[in-house]
């Protein structure tokens, strides 16, 4: 249990020195706004994903299977534009090769700007969204998360994935002393479980007061995160620039 505690705390406050500096605790920051981005596709924007691909791919296929509540159309809008977000995070990484501080931090600022537009096309259209503002919305999320998604797997941390957590489980159960392994990181996964279930919990609670509030929460913390990172990505912040 103590080295449990002090997994965590590594994770959350990373000493100073340490090869990924500020980057865990701000991908578990990333993980709980994927958490709430989930509950306003799925729940507010009608059963469909904008974070959760292989959920999506599954509901495609319900859908034209003809399954009541399901839209084939959402689904392929939002395929459609987390690639495009996939391909815009591939482009960055390439221009950040060099600097993995700079490669996060701008990609967060992309996804403030996505996020506020959903947040104006929300407050503009009223709530419940119509037609037009739900694939407003689907799109600029969509773009937003696989942004997200491609520039969390160039950084390559492990068990940080930020929006799937199947292999993080995975691990957590097959490399555990029960299992036979060597228990790497576990706080490190069981942090992000818990950080996707919370934001996930938050997203669902906010929604009762409206969507609008779940996507300023959601914006707040990536503004925040991402003039942190900012700050900190200093040109001697070794940890910045070693892959």
């Amino acid at each position: 249990m103590r080295a449990l505690l002090a997994d965590a705390a590594r994770t959350l406050v990373p000493p100073k020195g340490d090869r990924h500096g500020p980057l865990p605790p701000l991908m578990l920051v990333l993980t709980v706004v994927t958490g709430l981005v989930d509950a306003v596709s799925y729940l507010g924007l009608g059963r469909v994903f904008v974070a959760n691909m292989t959920g999506n791919v599954v509901f495609l296929g319900f859908a034209l299977a003809g399954a009541a509540g399901l839209s084939a159309s959402a689904s392929v809008v939002s395929l459609a534009a987390f690639l495009a977000g996939a391909l815009t995070g591939g482009r960055f990484g390439v221009r950040f090769a060099t600097h993995r501080g700079r490669l996060l931090a701008s990609a967060m600022a992309v996804q403030a700007v996505l996020f506020a537009g959903a947040l104006g096309a929300t407050l503009a259209g009223h709530e419940p969204v119509g037609s037009a503002v739900r694939y407003t919305l689907i799109v600029l999320l969509g773009l937003a998360m696989g942004l997200q998604n491609a520039v969390a797997r160039r950084l390559g941390l492990p068990d940080l994935t930020t929006t799937v957590l199947t292999g993080t489980l995975t691990g957590l159960a097959a490399d555990s002393g029960p299992a036979g392994g060597a228990t790497p990181r576990p706080a490190r996964r069981i942090l992000s479980v818990l950080a996707m279930f919370l934001g996930a919990l938050v997203g669902t609670l906010l929604l009762k007061v409206g969507l609008s509030l779940v996507l300023g929460v959601a914006l707040a913390l990536l503004v925040a995160g991402s003039l942190a990172l900012w700050r900190l990505s200093v040109p001697e912040a070794g940890w910045a620039t070693r892959p």
